[in-house]
C-alpha cells in the first residue's frame, strides 16, 4: 500500500511538472513568435504571391426576414483558414506544442466584409481567439449576427419562396493578394435551428471574380444563396380563410328579404371588413409595383361586393316600385315571371312548383265565386230548389282576378226595368263605385306584386351568379400559387 502511494504521488508530480512545463514553453513560444511580428502586414514570404485564404459559413438561425425593408437578419458562424508564414515553429524546441490559442487582435487578419450588409452598424465578426498550429496554419472561427440586403419577390405571398445572397470578400485586397477558396460548396446547415416561418432548402456558394470599373485587377469573393420557403400555414388561417369566408357573405346579401332593410347594411359591412384584412396585409409588404397574391385576391373580393351592393339597391328600387309605377313589360313578365322563375325555384307563399303565378289568382277568385254561390244558396232556400239563376249581367264579365262578386237576385234586379225588387239609382252607383275600388286596388296589388316578383328572381339570379364567382376567382387565384 504504501509503494502504490508512492507511484501515484510520483505520478502526479510528473504530470504537474509536465502541465507547467507546457505552460512555460507556450509563454515562451508566444514571446518568440511576437518578437519581430507585425500584424499590419500580409505575411507571406514573397509579395508577389497571393494568400489563399478558406472560407465557410455555417448558418446557424435566420432571426428576421424583414420584406417592407428587404433585410434579412442571421445568425452565422464564419470560419476562416489561412497561413502566416511568420508564425511557425519547431514542435521538438518547445516540448512537442503543436496548437497555442491567442488573441486574434495579436495576429494579421484578412479583411473579409458582407458586400450587400444593411446595418449601420460596420463591426465586423467578434475579436474570438484564433487557433494556431506549428506549421503556421491559424484558423478563425467568429460568430456574426449580419444584416444583408435581399430581394424580397411578394408576389406569390404568401405562397413565395425567397433567395437571399450573402456575398464576401476582401475589401482591399485584390486576387493577386488574397485569394479565396470554399471550404465546402455550399453553407454548413448540421448546425440550423428551424425557423417558425421559413423553411430552408439549401444554401450554395459560388465563387465569383469581378472586375470592378474602379480597378483592373480582378476581385474575388464568395456568394452564398440561402433558399427560402414560407411556411404559409399562419397566413392561410389568420389572412385568407376570414376573406373566404367573408366573400361568402356578399352573394347572401341577394337572398336576405328585402324589406328586412339590411342589404345594403350588410354589403358595406362586408366590405369594410375587407378593407381591414387589406390594410394589414400592405402593412407588412414593401410598397412596391408587384401586388401580392393575397392582395389581388382582396382586390377582386373587393370589387365583387361593390358590384353586388350596387346591384342590391338597383334591385331594392324595382322591389319598391309603388302604385304610380308604369305596369312589368311584357317581355319581363315572359321572360322573369314565366320563365325564369321556375328555373331559379322562385314562388310566392302559397304557390306550388305547378302552379304558374296568374294561375294562382284565378284559382283563388274561382274558389271565392264558389263560395259566394254557396252562401246565396244558403240564403235562398227556394231559388236553391229551382236551380241556380245564369249569369243576367254578361257585360260584367270580366277577368276572374278583377270581378267582384255580387249576388245577382240583388243587383241585376236592379238593372232591369221589370225587376221584382225596386232598386234605388244611388245605391246601385255605390254598389258600382266600391265595386270599381276594388278592382282598381286589385290591379294596383297585382302590379306591386309582380314588380316584387321581378326583383326576387333577380336577385337569385344574382347570388347564384356571385357564388359562382366567388368560387372560380378563389380557385384561379389561388391556383397560380407555385
Amino acid at each position: 500500500t504504501l509503494n502504490e502511494h508512492s507511484i501515484l504521488s510520483f505520478c502526479v508530480c510528473v504530470c504537474s511538472a509536465a502541465h507547467c512545463a507546457q505552460g512555460r514553453f507556450a509563454h515562451k513560444l508566444l514571446n518568440d513568435l511576437m518578437e519581430n511580428y507585425s500584424s499590419a502586414l500580409r505575411p507571406v514570404d514573397d509579395t508577389d504571391k497571393s494568400l489563399n485564404v478558406t472560407l465557410q459559413v455555417t448558418l446557424s438561425q435566420i432571426k428576421d426576414m424583414d420584406e417592407r425593408n428587404q433585410v434579412l437578419i442571421a445568425y452565422l458562424w464564419i470560419r476562416q483558414t489561412w497561413h502566416d508564414a511568420h508564425l511557425k515553429w519547431s514542435k521538438e524546441d518547445y516540448d512537442g506544442l503543436e496548437v497555442i490559442r491567442i488573441p486574434s487582435s495579436l495576429v494579421w487578419r484578412p479583411d473579409l466584409v458582407l458586400y450587400n450588409k444593411a446595418d449601420d452598424d460596420f463591426s465586423g465578426p467578434v475579436d474570438t481567439n484564433v487557433v494556431l498550429r506549428y506549421n503556421g496554419e491559424i484558423t478563425w472561427d467568429a460568430p456574426a449576427i449580419t444584416k444583408s440586403a435581399c430581394v424580397v419577390d411578394v408576389s406569390y405571398f404568401p405562397f413565395d419562396s425567397q433567395q437571399c445572397n450573402l456575398t464576401f470578400g476582401s475589401w482591399t485586397y485584390n486576387g493577386n493578394q488574397v485569394d479565396i477558396a470554399m471550404g465546402m460548396d455550399s453553407g454548413d446547415l448540421s448546425d440550423f435551428v428551424e425557423n417558425v416561418e421559413w423553411e430552408c432548402h439549401g444554401m450554395p456558394a459560388t465563387k465569383n471574380v469581378i472586375m470592378y470599373g474602379c480597378c483592373s485587377d480582378p476581385y474575388p469573393d464568395i456568394t452564398y444563396t440561402l433558399l427560402l420557403q414560407r411556411r404559409s400555414s399562419f397566413y392561410i388561417f389568420n389572412l385568407l380563410l376570414p376573406c373566404f369566408l367573408i366573400s361568402f357573405l356578399a352573394p347572401l346579401g341577394f337572398y336576405l328579404p328585402a324589406d328586412s332593410g339590411e342589404k345594403v347594411s350588410l354589403g358595406v359591412t362586408v366590405l369594410l371588413a375587407l378593407t381591414v384584412f387589406q390594410m394589414m396585409v400592405a402593412e407588412s409588404m414593401p410598397p412596391s409595383e408587384s401586388v401580392p397574391l393575397i392582395g389581388k385576391y382582396y382586390v377582386a373580393t373587393m370589387t365583387m361586393v361593390t358590384a353586388s351592393t350596387a346591384l342590391t339597391i338597383f334591385i331594392m328600387n324595382i322591389h319598391f316600385c309603388g302604385a304610380e309605377a308604369k305596369p312589368v313589360p311584357y317581355w319581363a313578365k315572359v321572360l322573369i315571371i314565366d320563365y325564369m322563375s321556375k328555373i331559379f325555384f322562385v314562388y310566392e307563399v302559397g304557390e306550388s312548383c305547378a302552379t304558374p303565378f296568374g294561375q294562382m289568382e284565378e284559382s283563388e277568385s274561382f274558389h271565392g265565386q264558389n263560395q259566394n254561390q254557396n252562401q246565396n244558396q244558403k240564403l235562398h232556400p227556394k231559388e236553391k230548389a229551382k236551380g241556380a239563376p245564369p249569369p243576367c249581367c254578361p257585360d260584367d264579365d270580366k277577368s276572374a282576378a278583377f270581378t267582384l262578386t255580387i249576388d245577382p237576385s240583388v243587383y241585376c234586379g236592379c238593372r232591369g226595368s221589370g225587376g221584382i225588387l225596386g232598386c234605388d239609382p244611388k245605391l246601385v252607383r255605390n254598389v258600382e263605385y266600391i265595386a270599381s275600388c276594388f278592382r282598381e286596388q286589385k290591379a294596383t296589388c297585382l302590379k306591386v306584386a309582380e314588380w316584387k316578383k321581378v326583383a326576387k328572381v333577380m336577385d337569385r339570379i344574382f347570388m347564384w351568379i356571385f357564388f359562382i364567382m366567388v368560387f372560380l376567382m378563389s380557385i384561379l387565384i389561388i391556383g397560380k400559387a407555385p
